[in-house]
């Protein structure tokens, strides 16, 4: 597995506000806050995603199974979630967070089965 660069948000925010601006990953992330993180697939099945500051998430996959877990930043434009509910995951999925996270932003990527997505954030607690 590959180390993480960044430590969790919140220790991050709070050195950030006394040194300098976030980077741009955790601004944008930022952005996803109190917001849904909505994939789509190609058979029209949606996932959700809620990012929290304190580091956890929540999700409501494509078949309507609920998880949740830890998230961290990766570098300077990737999330990573590690899953810790209905079972510990053995490994982190990380994809792409755009650098303007906010909601209405539309970006492309891949599951962690390789199987393709188109992401977007929506505005709002969306629930299925």
């Amino acid at each position: 597995m590959r180390r993480l660069l960044f430590p969790l948000l919140p220790a991050v925010l709070a050195a950030s506000a006394v040194h300098a601006a976030p980077p741009p990953a955790q601004a944008s992330l930022a952005m996803a806050f109190g917001n849904t993180v909505k994939a789509l697939y190609a058979d029209g099945k949606a996932q959700r995603i809620w990012f929290r500051p304190d580091g956890s998430w929540e999700a409501v996959g494509k078949r309507g199974k609920w998880s949740s877990g830890k998230w961290s930043l990766k570098d300077e434009n990737k999330v990573c979630l590690k899953q810790s509910r209905p079972f510990p995951a053995p490994f982190k999925y990380c994809t792409e967070f755009p650098a303007n996270g906010r909601p209405g932003v539309v970006w492309t990527s891949q599951d962690m089965y390789g199987e393709p997505i188109r992401l977007t954030v929506v505005r709002g607690i969306e629930r299925p």
